[in-house]
Protein backbone atom coordinates (compact mmCIF):
# COMPACT_ATOMS: atom_id res chain seq x y z
CA UNK A 1 0.00 0.00 0.00
CA UNK A 2 2.82 2.17 0.80
CA UNK A 3 4.04 1.44 -2.50
CA UNK A 4 0.52 2.82 -4.36
CA UNK A 5 0.33 5.82 -2.61
CA UNK A 6 4.07 6.68 -3.85
CA UNK A 7 2.97 6.14 -6.99
CA UNK A 8 0.23 8.48 -6.55
CA UNK A 9 1.94 11.56 -5.37
CA UNK A 10 2.44 14.39 -7.64
CA UNK A 11 6.14 14.35 -7.11
CA UNK A 12 6.19 10.56 -8.62
CA UNK A 13 4.38 11.93 -11.27
CA UNK A 14 6.28 14.79 -11.99
CA UNK A 15 9.53 12.96 -11.95
CA UNK A 16 8.10 10.20 -14.28
CA UNK A 17 7.09 12.98 -16.74
CA UNK A 18 10.62 13.71 -16.84
CA UNK A 19 11.41 10.60 -17.23
CA UNK A 20 9.22 10.03 -20.11
CA UNK A 21 11.15 12.91 -21.69
CA UNK A 22 14.32 12.09 -20.58
CA UNK A 23 13.79 8.72 -22.27
CA UNK A 24 12.67 9.96 -25.60
CA UNK A 25 15.49 12.25 -25.88
CA UNK A 26 17.90 9.71 -24.97
CA UNK A 27 16.16 7.38 -27.64
CA UNK A 28 16.36 10.22 -30.42
CA UNK A 29 20.05 10.54 -29.19
CA UNK A 30 20.76 6.70 -29.61
CA UNK A 31 19.31 6.16 -32.90
CA UNK A 32 20.10 9.47 -34.30
CA UNK A 33 23.76 7.67 -33.60
CA UNK A 34 22.38 4.71 -35.06
CA UNK A 35 21.54 5.98 -38.18
CA UNK A 36 24.61 7.97 -38.48
CA UNK A 37 26.70 4.45 -38.12
CA UNK A 38 24.95 1.61 -39.27
CA UNK A 39 23.42 3.59 -41.83
CA UNK A 40 26.85 4.81 -42.96
CA UNK A 41 27.98 1.32 -43.22
CA UNK A 42 25.62 0.15 -45.38
CA UNK A 43 26.02 2.83 -47.43
CA UNK A 44 29.59 2.69 -47.52
CA UNK A 45 29.00 -0.99 -48.69
CA UNK A 46 26.91 -0.33 -51.28
CA UNK A 47 29.47 1.93 -52.81
CA UNK A 48 32.22 -0.39 -53.11
CA UNK A 49 29.87 -2.57 -54.72
CA UNK A 50 29.04 0.40 -57.43
CA UNK A 51 32.88 0.99 -57.55
CA UNK A 52 33.30 -2.73 -58.83
CA UNK A 53 30.76 -3.11 -60.88
CA UNK A 54 32.01 0.41 -62.30
CA UNK A 55 35.74 -0.95 -63.14
CA UNK A 56 34.12 -4.38 -64.66
CA UNK A 57 32.07 -2.58 -66.71
CA UNK A 58 35.44 -0.39 -68.19
CA UNK A 59 36.88 -3.93 -68.39
CA UNK A 60 33.75 -5.41 -70.37
CA UNK A 61 34.10 -2.43 -72.77
CA UNK A 62 37.79 -2.45 -72.99
CA UNK A 63 38.67 -6.41 -73.42
CA UNK A 64 34.81 -8.01 -73.89
CA UNK A 65 33.40 -10.83 -72.28
CA UNK A 66 36.84 -12.93 -72.24
CA UNK A 67 38.41 -9.52 -70.38
CA UNK A 68 35.67 -9.75 -68.07
CA UNK A 69 35.81 -13.43 -66.93
CA UNK A 70 39.62 -13.05 -66.74
CA UNK A 71 39.12 -9.77 -64.19
CA UNK A 72 36.88 -11.84 -62.45
CA UNK A 73 39.19 -14.57 -62.13
CA UNK A 74 42.09 -12.26 -61.09
CA UNK A 75 39.88 -10.65 -58.59
CA UNK A 76 38.52 -14.48 -56.89
CA UNK A 77 42.06 -15.25 -56.66
CA UNK A 78 43.33 -12.04 -54.68
CA UNK A 79 40.91 -12.01 -52.00
CA UNK A 80 40.84 -15.70 -50.39
CA UNK A 81 38.35 -14.98 -47.93
CA UNK A 82 35.68 -14.17 -50.41
CA UNK A 83 34.84 -11.12 -48.74
CA UNK A 84 33.71 -9.93 -52.61
CA UNK A 85 31.33 -12.65 -54.69
CA UNK A 86 30.64 -12.55 -58.05
CA UNK A 87 29.23 -14.94 -60.26
CA UNK A 88 28.90 -14.76 -64.39
CA UNK A 89 26.77 -17.00 -65.96
CA UNK A 90 24.34 -17.62 -69.21
CA UNK A 91 21.01 -17.61 -69.34
CA UNK A 92 21.01 -20.95 -68.71
CA UNK A 93 22.72 -20.79 -65.51
CA UNK A 94 25.99 -21.87 -66.97
CA UNK A 95 29.05 -20.45 -64.75
CA UNK A 96 31.60 -18.81 -66.05
CA UNK A 97 33.24 -16.99 -63.48
CA UNK A 98 33.03 -16.56 -59.72
CA UNK A 99 33.08 -17.81 -56.58
CA UNK A 100 29.44 -18.57 -56.44
CA UNK A 101 28.21 -21.70 -57.84
CA UNK A 102 24.48 -21.23 -57.67
CA UNK A 103 22.30 -18.11 -57.95
CA UNK A 104 20.18 -17.52 -54.93
CA UNK A 105 17.28 -17.55 -54.70
CA UNK A 106 16.36 -13.78 -54.20
CA UNK A 107 17.91 -13.24 -57.47
CA UNK A 108 15.04 -12.87 -58.90
CA UNK A 109 13.31 -9.82 -57.29
CA UNK A 110 13.45 -6.38 -58.88
CA UNK A 111 15.05 -3.69 -58.29
CA UNK A 112 18.90 -5.13 -58.77
CA UNK A 113 19.84 -5.09 -55.28
CA UNK A 114 19.69 -8.68 -52.75
CA UNK A 115 20.19 -9.57 -49.28
CA UNK A 116 20.65 -13.41 -49.39
CA UNK A 117 22.36 -16.09 -47.21
CA UNK A 118 25.67 -17.56 -48.50
CA UNK A 119 25.30 -21.21 -47.89
CA UNK A 120 26.23 -24.75 -49.22
CA UNK A 121 23.71 -24.36 -52.11
CA UNK A 122 25.82 -21.42 -53.25
CA UNK A 123 28.99 -23.26 -53.51
CA UNK A 124 29.88 -21.70 -50.33
CA UNK A 125 32.48 -24.04 -47.77
CA UNK A 126 32.19 -21.98 -44.58
CA UNK A 127 29.17 -21.19 -41.89
CA UNK A 128 26.39 -19.41 -43.40
CA UNK A 129 27.12 -15.83 -43.43
CA UNK A 130 24.95 -12.79 -44.67
CA UNK A 131 25.58 -11.43 -48.46
CA UNK A 132 24.43 -8.13 -50.40
CA UNK A 133 24.62 -8.06 -54.04
CA UNK A 134 23.43 -6.24 -57.41
CA UNK A 135 22.36 -8.40 -60.10
CA UNK A 136 22.51 -6.77 -64.01
CA UNK A 137 22.23 -8.33 -67.30
CA UNK A 138 24.96 -7.85 -69.68
CA UNK A 139 25.08 -7.82 -73.34
CA UNK A 140 25.31 -11.30 -75.01
CA UNK A 141 22.74 -12.90 -72.64
CA UNK A 142 24.60 -13.05 -69.64
CA UNK A 143 24.28 -12.12 -66.01
CA UNK A 144 26.55 -10.59 -63.90
CA UNK A 145 26.18 -10.69 -59.32
CA UNK A 146 28.28 -8.55 -57.72
CA UNK A 147 28.13 -8.76 -53.49
CA UNK A 148 30.22 -7.98 -50.46
CA UNK A 149 29.76 -10.57 -47.37
CA UNK A 150 28.05 -8.11 -45.22
CA UNK A 151 27.99 -10.80 -42.13
CA UNK A 152 30.37 -8.10 -39.90
CA UNK A 153 28.43 -5.76 -40.65
CA UNK A 154 25.12 -6.98 -39.71
CA UNK A 155 26.67 -8.38 -36.61
CA UNK A 156 27.94 -4.93 -35.49
CA UNK A 157 24.71 -3.80 -36.35
CA UNK A 158 22.93 -6.12 -34.09
CA UNK A 159 25.11 -5.00 -31.41
CA UNK A 160 24.52 -1.26 -32.03
CA UNK A 161 20.80 -2.36 -31.57
CA UNK A 162 21.58 -4.50 -28.36
CA UNK A 163 23.63 -2.05 -26.69
CA UNK A 164 21.49 0.88 -27.73
CA UNK A 165 18.22 -1.40 -26.36
CA UNK A 166 20.00 -2.37 -23.00
CA UNK A 167 20.96 1.76 -22.52
CA UNK A 168 17.22 2.74 -23.15
CA UNK A 169 16.46 0.10 -20.31
CA UNK A 170 19.31 1.07 -17.98
CA UNK A 171 18.46 4.32 -18.45
CA UNK A 172 14.72 4.26 -17.95
CA UNK A 173 15.83 2.12 -14.82
CA UNK A 174 17.72 4.64 -13.45
CA UNK A 175 15.45 7.62 -14.34
CA UNK A 176 12.34 5.30 -12.67
CA UNK A 177 14.60 4.45 -9.59
CA UNK A 178 15.55 8.66 -8.98
CA UNK A 179 12.08 9.12 -9.48
CA UNK A 180 11.04 7.34 -7.02
CA UNK A 181 13.79 8.24 -4.60
CA UNK A 182 12.98 12.22 -5.59
CA UNK A 183 9.56 11.10 -4.81
CA UNK A 184 10.53 9.46 -1.40
CA UNK A 185 12.26 12.69 0.24
CA UNK A 186 9.90 14.81 -1.22
CA UNK A 187 6.83 13.02 0.33
CA UNK A 188 8.42 12.26 3.65
CA UNK A 189 9.37 16.14 4.14
CA UNK A 190 5.28 16.51 2.88
CA UNK A 191 4.35 13.92 5.66
CA UNK A 192 6.50 15.41 7.82
CA UNK A 193 3.78 18.58 7.53
CA UNK A 194 1.12 16.61 7.09
CA UNK A 195 1.53 14.78 10.41
CA UNK A 196 2.48 18.21 12.23
CA UNK A 197 -1.06 19.79 10.49
CA UNK A 198 -3.07 16.93 11.93
CA UNK A 199 -2.02 17.42 15.27
CA UNK A 200 -2.36 21.20 15.63
CA UNK A 201 -6.09 20.51 14.12
CA UNK A 202 -6.71 17.76 16.64
CA UNK A 203 -6.07 20.88 18.83
CA UNK A 204 -2.09 20.53 20.17
CA UNK A 205 -1.61 24.54 18.97
CA UNK A 206 2.45 24.12 20.59
CA UNK A 207 3.15 21.81 17.71
CA UNK A 208 5.84 22.98 14.89
CA UNK A 209 6.94 21.88 11.69
CA UNK A 210 10.60 20.58 12.41
CA UNK A 211 13.11 22.33 9.92
CA UNK A 212 16.73 20.29 8.85
CA UNK A 213 18.34 23.77 8.88
CA UNK A 214 18.98 23.34 4.83
CA UNK A 215 17.30 26.65 4.21
CA UNK A 216 15.79 25.27 1.19
CA UNK A 217 11.93 25.27 0.18
CA UNK A 218 10.78 23.09 2.14
CA UNK A 219 12.96 24.69 5.46
CA UNK A 220 11.62 28.06 4.29
CA UNK A 221 7.44 26.91 3.78
CA UNK A 222 8.40 25.44 7.75
CA UNK A 223 9.67 28.85 8.62
CA UNK A 224 6.46 30.65 7.21
CA UNK A 225 3.52 28.16 8.91
CA UNK A 226 5.39 28.24 12.02
CA UNK A 227 5.75 31.86 12.82
CA UNK A 228 2.03 32.07 11.58
CA UNK A 229 1.14 29.15 13.68
CA UNK A 230 2.88 31.40 16.43
CA UNK A 231 0.93 34.76 15.33
CA UNK A 232 -2.22 33.03 15.22
CA UNK A 233 -1.86 31.35 19.15
CA UNK A 234 -0.47 34.99 20.08
CA UNK A 235 -3.99 36.60 19.29
CA UNK A 236 -6.00 33.49 20.44
CA UNK A 237 -4.22 33.78 23.58
CA UNK A 238 -4.88 37.40 23.88
CA UNK A 239 -8.54 36.86 23.18
CA UNK A 240 -8.89 34.17 25.48
CA UNK A 241 -6.73 36.01 27.86
CA UNK A 242 -9.27 39.20 27.80
CA UNK A 243 -12.28 36.98 27.85
CA UNK A 244 -11.06 34.94 30.69
CA UNK A 245 -10.08 37.99 32.70
CA UNK A 246 -13.67 39.47 31.99
CA UNK A 247 -15.10 36.56 33.37
CA UNK A 248 -12.67 37.02 36.66
CA UNK A 249 -13.55 40.32 37.04
CA UNK A 250 -17.34 40.25 36.42
CA UNK A 251 -17.85 37.32 38.67
CA UNK A 252 -17.50 39.23 42.11
CA UNK A 253 -20.11 42.00 41.44
CA UNK A 254 -22.40 39.31 39.71
CA UNK A 255 -22.11 37.48 42.72
CA UNK A 256 -22.55 40.59 44.64
CA UNK A 257 -26.17 42.03 42.71
CA UNK A 258 -27.04 38.27 43.27
CA UNK A 259 -26.77 38.14 46.96
CA UNK A 260 -28.67 41.50 46.80
CA UNK A 261 -31.56 40.25 44.29
CA UNK A 262 -32.02 37.09 46.87
CA UNK A 263 -32.19 39.32 49.77
CA UNK A 264 -34.56 41.72 48.14
CA UNK A 265 -36.81 38.62 47.79
CA UNK A 266 -36.63 37.76 50.89
CA UNK A 267 -37.74 41.24 52.11
CA UNK A 268 -40.50 41.46 49.39
CA UNK A 269 -44.28 41.21 50.31
CA UNK A 270 -45.82 41.93 46.50
CA UNK A 271 -46.10 38.23 44.83
CA UNK A 272 -45.56 39.80 41.64
CA UNK A 273 -42.32 41.65 42.92
CA UNK A 274 -41.42 38.65 44.37
CA UNK A 275 -41.88 36.53 40.67
CA UNK A 276 -39.61 39.41 38.57
CA UNK A 277 -36.92 39.55 41.74
CA UNK A 278 -36.74 35.23 41.39
CA UNK A 279 -36.66 35.89 37.34
CA UNK A 280 -33.54 37.99 38.22
CA UNK A 281 -32.10 35.88 40.69
CA UNK A 282 -32.18 32.87 38.35
CA UNK A 283 -30.70 35.19 35.45
CA UNK A 284 -27.90 35.57 37.46
CA UNK A 285 -27.41 31.97 38.74
CA UNK A 286 -26.83 31.38 34.74
CA UNK A 287 -24.75 33.77 33.89
CA UNK A 288 -22.34 33.07 37.79
CA UNK A 289 -22.45 29.24 36.00
CA UNK A 290 -21.41 30.73 32.32
CA UNK A 291 -18.21 32.80 33.96
CA UNK A 292 -17.95 29.95 36.29
CA UNK A 293 -17.27 27.71 33.45
CA UNK A 294 -15.62 29.82 31.75
CA UNK A 295 -12.82 30.05 34.30
CA UNK A 296 -13.08 26.40 35.11
CA UNK A 297 -12.00 25.86 30.94
CA UNK A 298 -9.00 28.19 31.39
CA UNK A 299 -7.69 26.59 34.73
CA UNK A 300 -7.82 23.15 32.60
CA UNK A 301 -6.16 24.73 29.32
CA UNK A 302 -3.44 26.53 31.10
CA UNK A 303 -2.45 23.32 33.48
CA UNK A 304 -1.47 21.27 30.42
CA UNK A 305 0.64 18.36 31.17
CA UNK A 306 0.64 19.70 34.98
CA UNK A 307 -2.86 18.29 36.17
CA UNK A 308 -3.33 17.14 39.85
CA UNK A 309 -2.09 14.11 41.28
CA UNK A 310 -3.31 11.45 39.13
CA UNK A 311 -4.57 8.73 41.09
CA UNK A 312 -6.26 5.05 39.99
CA UNK A 313 -9.82 5.28 39.67
CA UNK A 314 -12.60 3.44 38.82
CA UNK A 315 -14.17 4.47 35.94
CA UNK A 316 -17.10 1.83 35.63
CA UNK A 317 -18.06 2.97 39.60
CA UNK A 318 -17.77 6.64 38.94
CA UNK A 319 -19.91 6.56 35.89
CA UNK A 320 -22.47 4.02 37.84
CA UNK A 321 -22.34 7.12 40.39
CA UNK A 322 -23.11 9.82 38.03
CA UNK A 323 -25.67 7.66 36.64
CA UNK A 324 -27.69 7.27 39.69
CA UNK A 325 -27.67 10.91 40.27
CA UNK A 326 -29.14 11.76 36.84
CA UNK A 327 -31.51 8.71 36.42
CA UNK A 328 -34.37 10.19 37.96
CA UNK A 329 -34.06 13.51 35.50
CA UNK A 330 -34.73 10.88 32.51
CA UNK A 331 -37.38 8.95 34.12
CA UNK A 332 -38.84 12.66 34.52
CA UNK A 333 -38.78 12.80 30.76
CA UNK A 334 -39.98 9.12 30.67
CA UNK A 335 -36.77 8.10 28.72
CA UNK A 336 -35.45 4.65 28.31
CA UNK A 337 -31.87 4.81 30.59
CA UNK A 338 -29.81 1.62 29.72
CA UNK A 339 -26.71 1.14 31.28
CA UNK A 340 -23.69 -1.33 29.94
CA UNK A 341 -21.33 -0.79 32.58
CA UNK A 342 -18.22 -3.13 33.32
CA UNK A 343 -17.08 -1.52 36.84
CA UNK A 344 -13.32 -3.22 36.60
CA UNK A 345 -12.51 -0.36 33.97
CA UNK A 346 -9.71 2.23 36.02
CA UNK A 347 -8.28 4.51 34.72
CA UNK A 348 -5.46 7.24 35.90
CA UNK A 349 -6.92 10.89 36.65
CA UNK A 350 -8.82 13.76 38.69
CA UNK A 351 -11.71 12.00 39.71
CA UNK A 352 -13.69 15.48 40.20
CA UNK A 353 -12.64 16.26 36.60
CA UNK A 354 -13.49 13.30 34.98
CA UNK A 355 -17.00 13.36 37.00
CA UNK A 356 -17.44 16.73 36.02
CA UNK A 357 -17.27 15.44 32.15
CA UNK A 358 -19.08 12.19 32.70
CA UNK A 359 -21.88 14.50 34.17
CA UNK A 360 -21.93 16.84 31.19
CA UNK A 361 -22.35 14.15 28.64
CA UNK A 362 -25.03 12.31 30.36
CA UNK A 363 -26.72 15.88 31.49
CA UNK A 364 -26.41 17.00 27.36
CA UNK A 365 -27.94 13.67 26.59
CA UNK A 366 -31.00 14.24 29.10
CA UNK A 367 -32.00 17.68 27.81
CA UNK A 368 -31.41 17.23 24.10
CA UNK A 369 -33.50 13.69 23.96
CA UNK A 370 -37.33 13.67 23.54
CA UNK A 371 -39.23 12.53 25.84
CA UNK A 372 -39.99 8.72 25.38
CA UNK A 373 -36.77 8.91 23.86
CA UNK A 374 -33.91 6.56 24.68
CA UNK A 375 -30.03 7.34 25.94
CA UNK A 376 -27.39 4.61 26.42
CA UNK A 377 -24.38 4.63 28.98
CA UNK A 378 -21.40 2.21 28.16
CA UNK A 379 -18.40 1.74 29.86
CA UNK A 380 -15.83 -0.90 28.23
CA UNK A 381 -12.26 -1.69 27.58
CA UNK A 382 -11.20 -1.74 23.74
CA UNK A 383 -7.68 -2.51 22.67
CA UNK A 384 -6.27 -2.09 26.13
CA UNK A 385 -7.98 1.62 26.44
CA UNK A 386 -10.73 2.86 28.54
CA UNK A 387 -14.29 3.40 26.48
CA UNK A 388 -17.08 5.50 28.15
CA UNK A 389 -19.72 6.08 25.28
CA UNK A 390 -23.06 8.11 25.65
CA UNK A 391 -25.69 7.79 23.23
CA UNK A 392 -29.10 9.40 22.99
CA UNK A 393 -32.29 9.41 20.25
CA UNK A 394 -31.82 13.18 20.26
CA UNK A 395 -31.78 16.12 17.34
CA UNK A 396 -28.21 14.70 17.07
CA UNK A 397 -25.10 16.83 15.18
CA UNK A 398 -24.41 17.47 11.52
CA UNK A 399 -21.65 16.29 10.31
CA UNK A 400 -20.59 19.46 8.85
CA UNK A 401 -20.87 20.84 12.58
CA UNK A 402 -19.38 17.80 14.41
CA UNK A 403 -15.93 19.47 14.43
CA UNK A 404 -16.98 23.05 15.33
CA UNK A 405 -19.06 21.80 18.77
CA UNK A 406 -16.01 21.62 21.19
CA UNK A 407 -15.59 25.67 20.61
CA UNK A 408 -16.61 27.88 23.32
CA UNK A 409 -20.08 29.24 23.06
CA UNK A 410 -21.02 27.45 19.77
CA UNK A 411 -24.17 25.38 19.91
CA UNK A 412 -26.17 23.74 17.02
CA UNK A 413 -28.86 25.63 14.93
CA UNK A 414 -31.57 22.93 16.55
CA UNK A 415 -30.47 23.50 20.25
CA UNK A 416 -30.14 27.50 20.03
CA UNK A 417 -33.66 27.36 22.06
CA UNK A 418 -32.81 25.21 24.77
CA UNK A 419 -31.18 26.73 28.09
CA UNK A 420 -27.71 26.37 27.98
CA UNK A 421 -24.30 28.47 27.42
CA UNK A 422 -22.35 26.30 25.16
CA UNK A 423 -19.41 25.44 27.17
CA UNK A 424 -20.20 22.10 28.61
CA UNK A 425 -18.61 20.50 25.80
CA UNK A 426 -15.40 22.48 25.98
CA UNK A 427 -15.20 21.56 29.40
CA UNK A 428 -15.29 18.30 28.12
CA UNK A 429 -12.70 18.49 25.75
CA UNK A 430 -10.29 20.34 27.96
CA UNK A 431 -10.52 17.18 30.56
CA UNK A 432 -10.34 15.05 28.11
CA UNK A 433 -7.10 16.30 26.06
CA UNK A 434 -5.56 16.51 29.86
CA UNK A 435 -6.11 12.76 30.51
CA UNK A 436 -4.49 11.88 27.58
CA UNK A 437 -7.29 10.92 25.74
CA UNK A 438 -9.77 11.30 22.78
CA UNK A 439 -13.09 12.00 22.04
CA UNK A 440 -15.40 11.42 19.20
CA UNK A 441 -18.91 12.23 17.97
CA UNK A 442 -20.96 9.98 15.63
CA UNK A 443 -24.37 8.74 15.11
CA UNK A 444 -25.78 7.03 17.00
CA UNK A 445 -28.94 5.67 14.38
CA UNK A 446 -27.73 6.99 10.84
CA UNK A 447 -30.21 7.41 8.66
CA UNK A 448 -33.04 7.94 11.13
CA UNK A 449 -35.58 11.07 11.14
CA UNK A 450 -34.08 11.45 14.60
CA UNK A 451 -30.55 10.16 14.23
CA UNK A 452 -28.81 10.95 17.61
CA UNK A 453 -25.40 11.38 18.49
CA UNK A 454 -23.43 8.70 20.07
CA UNK A 455 -20.22 10.80 21.85
CA UNK A 456 -17.20 8.14 22.34
CA UNK A 457 -14.22 9.19 24.96
CA UNK A 458 -11.55 7.40 25.03
CA UNK A 459 -8.74 7.23 27.92
CA UNK A 460 -5.23 5.25 28.23
CA UNK A 461 -6.34 2.56 30.83
CA UNK A 462 -4.69 2.69 33.94
CA UNK A 463 -1.30 0.38 34.27
CA UNK A 464 -0.06 -0.04 37.95
CA UNK A 465 3.89 -0.57 36.02
CA UNK A 466 3.43 2.73 34.75
CA UNK A 467 1.84 5.30 37.19
CA UNK A 468 2.40 8.50 36.57
CA UNK A 469 3.16 10.66 39.22
CA UNK A 470 2.52 14.57 39.01
CA UNK A 471 2.36 17.66 41.46
CA UNK A 472 0.56 20.73 41.58
CA UNK A 473 2.38 24.20 41.11
CA UNK A 474 2.54 25.26 44.98
CA UNK A 475 1.12 28.64 43.90
CA UNK A 476 -1.81 27.34 42.38
CA UNK A 477 -5.48 27.31 43.59
CA UNK A 478 -8.03 24.74 44.04
CA UNK A 479 -11.18 25.44 42.36
CA UNK A 480 -13.06 26.10 45.88
CA UNK A 481 -9.80 28.34 46.87
CA UNK A 482 -10.09 30.30 44.24
CA UNK A 483 -13.97 30.73 44.24
CA UNK A 484 -14.14 31.78 47.30
CA UNK A 485 -11.35 34.23 47.38
CA UNK A 486 -13.11 35.90 44.73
Amino acid sequence: MRLLSQLRTSTFQLALLYMVVFATSVFLLLAFIYWRTAGFMTAQTDETIEAEIAGLAEQYRGRGVNGLITVIRERVARDPNAKSLYLLSTDEELKLAGNLDAWPEEADAEGGWINFTLDEDLGWTGPPRMARARIFEVQGGLRLLVGRDVDDLNTLKSLIETAINWGMGITLALALLGGFMMSRSTTRRIEVINNTSRKIMNGHLSQRIPTRGTHDDFDQLAENLNQMLDRIVYLMEGIRHVSDSIAHDLRTPLTRLRNQLETTLMLVDNDEARDQAAKAVAEADQLLATFNALLRIARLETRGNTTADLRPVSLGMLVSDACELYEALAEDKHQSFVQEIDEEVMVEGDRDLLFQMVSNLIDNAIKYTPEEGGIVIRVTLDDGSAVFEVGDSGVGVPDDEKGQIFQRFYRVGKSRSLPGSGLGLSLVSAVVEIHKGSIGLFDHHPGADYPGLRVRVTLPRYNPQKRRVRSVPANRLTSDQEDQSA
